[in-house]
């Protein structure tokens, strides 16, 4: 177990933003409450999934990396270095938790007016992401959940490892490039064994609220070595697909990012604008996603891409 500073919960935010794929909520705000929190003299611990009682209870919380970090401080519980996703998905039954067995309800959600929500039961996750779905918009679009308890032995099994450590390693690396003037993307690809796509500009970006989600498309020049390519991203509040000159290169499991050519920087959904200059960059997503279990779930066909095979940017030695 460690116990997370100031400089770690920087760093986090940064690395949780770029693994966000340009949703999971800006962490800003809650980095923020977490800086608040720690300067109150409270603490940040971390327990990696080895240090796990079988026995233990887990419970997920919140819409991003901060939030389970500021219940974690207020409650003197600690936060467990790994989660459902690794990444960012938009519904609730997209997690390597749901996808693997366990059952979400019985859950809680509450809004910042005082009202608290409680789901006694759903027949399945996906039924349960509807529920919630619609209870959230009638908060006006942001509240706190907390879903079932989970069993230590449970998350050891099912849960993406790792996961805090990661965000802390990549957002200290381009904390670093930056200070050192060195290319931040190139340290972020060789990190995470991933590929710079393309550098190219925002020509043109179609974004608009459906159904609680942000959805749209996103156009892209080529810039710099790709002048002359064409891109295209969709997204359903995270990046979904990436074509380019029409060609499908990479899809959902993996992580597509949009990172700011210049800073490494994430530039998440809501902050996407005509005219920047980007670069567009894969992850490959862990094991746990591709199988053919959790690919029904959070493949391409599960956001309509029927016509998409998912094809994995991962060794094959992975």
């Amino acid at each position: 177990m460690r116990s997370l500073n100031a400089a770690d919960i920087e760093a986090i935010a940064i690395g949780a933003a770029i693994l966000g794929t340009g949703g999971g909520g800006n962490p800003y705000i809650g980095k923020l409450r977490c800086l608040e929190e720690l300067k109150k003299g409270r603490r940040i611990d971390l327990v990696g999934l080895d240090e796990l009682a079988d026995d233990a209870v887990v419970l997920s919380v919140g819409g991003n990396a901060m939030e389970p970090m500021l219940t974690a401080a207020q409650a003197g519980i600690p936060v467990v270095d790994g989660d459902g996703m690794g990444r960012a998905f938009p519904e609730m039954q997209m997690t390597s938790f749901s996808i693997y067995g366990h059952a979400s309800t019985p859950a809680a959600m509450a809004d910042e007016k005082g009202n608290v929500v409680l789901f006694a039961n759903a027949v399945d996750d996906r039924w349960f992401e509807r529920l919630a779905r619609a209870t959230v918009i009638a908060m006006g679009g942001a509240a706190g959940s907390a879903t079932a308890p989970m069993t230590g032995a449970y998350v050891k099994r099912a849960a993406i490892p790792g996961t805090v450590t990661q965000a802390l390693g990549l957002g200290a690396a381009v904390l670093d490039a930056n200070r050192r003037h060195l290319d931040p993307i190139e340290l972020i690809c060789r990190r995470e064994r991933g590929i710079r796509l393309m550098e190219a500009k925002i020509t043109d970006l179609v974004r608009h609220l459906k159904g609680g989600f942000a959805a749209g498309e996103i156009a892209l020049d080529g810039i710099g070595p790709d002048a002359g390519s064409s891109g295209w991203i969709a997204l359903q509040n995270e990046f979904l697909l990436f074509r380019r000159n029409g060609i499908v290169e990479v899809s959902v499991p993996d992580l597509i990012l949009l990172l700011d050519l210049d800073s490494g920087r994430a530039i998440t959904t809501e902050m996407l604008r005509f005219g920047q200059r980007v670069a567009v960059v894969a992850l490959p997503c862990h094991a746990l996603l591709r199988t053919p279990e959790a690919l029904a779930v959070v493949g391409p066909a599960a956001f309509g891409f029927d016509d998409v095979e998912y094809r994995s940017l991962a060794p094959a030695e992975s």
